[in-house]
């Protein structure tokens, strides 16, 4: 019986003893509750202990940096112009007491932090144009956004560490017009383009042709000149052929006018018998007909 009693009081005594020790790992921080109120906070990893349960219980959480991913949302911006907005941010829980007391866990300060954001990317933005948010000075806006949102989520016990935009773009139908738009612009200019070129082509072909006619006209006169230079000199030296031999010219030039008569098919000819025609087709004698 004692031995028995004594068995219960080891294992009742060892499991307290099991439920005081508690260890924190590097990337956590612990919150000690007692009886569902917060006592006190462990930041250090470790081995701690505490009250056994049921007098105390450990309450874990996340001690790295957290994710938050806003859904997109339209904004109206200084100029009236809508874009859709589509942000992130970078938090982390810098007091567990004030974190446990506010919004308890992460899933309600992902909403609470989402509506702070989205408060704060409409006030900021609403006071600067479209074409600001797109250019350069984004940084600066960020700055103003998320010094904004800390000093809301420090209620919650909660450190911003980071508040960014992923994308700022048009709204399906502004941008599906503006595209439209541009696209009309672009075919515009293309039009102009073609119609420079041909006319700058209609040009060049004007021109071409010009200095063909030009060249053509040029070369027509040098050949003429040429073919009279040509005649000139063949009339001389005809003339000079003829005045050294005159018989031996007339009877090649009357060989040359047989020669183109009867090449023909037909050789049959009627002439008379006295025509000059004839007069090589006598006999020659002593060189002489």
């Amino acid at each position: 019986m004692r031995n028995t009693l004594a068995i219960i009081i080891l294992v009742i005594a060892g499991a307290f003893g099991l439920t005081s020790v508690f260890v924190v790992q590097q990337t956590r921080q612990a919150l000690i509750m007692a009886f569902g109120e917060p006592r006190y906070v462990v930041t250090e990893p470790g081995l701690h202990f505490k009250l056994p349960w049921p007098f105390q219980n450990v309450y874990y959480m996340e001690k790295r940096i957290l994710a938050l991913d806003a859904p997109p949302e339209e904004v109206i911006a200084s100029d009236q112009k809508r874009l859709v907005v589509d942000s992130f941010a970078r938090f982390r829980i810098l007091d567990p007491l004030k974190f446990y007391q506010t919004v308890g866990n992460e899933t309600l300060a992902r909403s609470r932090l989402g509506a702070v954001i989205s408060s704060n990317l409409r006030q900021v933005l609403a006071s600067e144009k479209f074409s600001t948010v797109l250019s350069g000075e984004r940084a600066a806006l960020m700055r103003r956004i998320s010094d904004g949102v800390n000093r809301e989520a420090q209620a919650f016990g909660i450190e911003i560490v980071d508040v960014r935009i992923k994308r700022a773009d048009l709204p399906q139908a502004n941008s599906e017009a503006i595209y439209r738009r541009m696209q009309t612009e672009r075919e515009r200019e293309a039009k102009e383009f073609r119609a420079q070129g041909a006319e700058v082509a209609q040009r060049i072909k004007s021109r071409a042709d010009r200095e063909r006619t030009v060249l053509l006209a040029e070369a027509e006169k040098q050949a003429q000149i040429l073919r009279g230079e040509g005649d000139g000199k063949a009339v001389k030296i005809f003339a000079d052929a003829f005045g050294k031999d005159i018989d031996f010219f007339e009877f090649y030039r009357s060989m040359q006018a047989y020669q183109a008569a009867l090449d023909k098919n037909d050789t049959t000819m009627v002439l008379s018998p006295d025509s000059d025609s004839f007069k090589f087709f006598g006999k020659v004698r002593g060189g002489k007909k």
